[in-house]
């Protein structure tokens, strides 16, 4: 018997949460489960002023960029589009489906401004690094290079 999809079941509503849809295998949420990301806001907390319009969470900032490389992302406009569209990444930033996804150029301005000149990054990674070897994330008896060449994405 044939079947036919319709586009009908397009606008239905649904009543899910996203930690039901975020399958249990997941990357994210092995990496949920093993890394605390609240020694960030004590990395970062001398860069915050205690007034003016509310910041995007830190922690948001640093685990964008961390799906942007742990998922091969080649560009933050890119990633923040994936983002958007994206289940399990919107669950890993605690972002609802509803919630409107920083623009990429949040992002910039942040690296720029905020973090220009300090060695927050590097503290943190290492960090993570560092936890993510001890949960077992990282095997380090092989290191692969990938030379491919790459055509930059500038006149697209």
């Amino acid at each position: 018997m044939l079947t036919k999809r319709g586009k009908e079941l397009r606008s239905q509503i649904e009543l899910n949460s996203l930690e039901d849809l975020v399958p249990k295998d997941h990357l994210l949420r092995k990496i949920d489960e093993s890394i605390d990301f609240n020694f960030i806001y004590d990395e970062v907390s001398e860069l915050y002023s205690d007034f003016g319009r509310p910041s995007i969470d830190p922690v948001v900032l640093i685990k964008i960029v961390l799906v942007q490389y742990l998922f091969g992302i080649p560009s933050m406009r890119q990633t923040i589009r994936e983002i958007q569209v994206n289940i399990a990444y919107r669950w890993f930033l605690g972002y609802s489906m509803s919630e409107k996804i920083p623009h990429f150029s949040t992002f910039n301005k942040n690296y720029e401004r905020r973090f220009k000149d300090t060695d927050v990054f590097t503290n943190i990674f290492v960090k993570i690094l560092e936890i993510a070897e001890k949960e077992g994330f990282l095997a380090l008896e092989q290191v692969y290079i990938d030379s491919t060449h790459i055509k930059a994405s500038a006149n697209k």
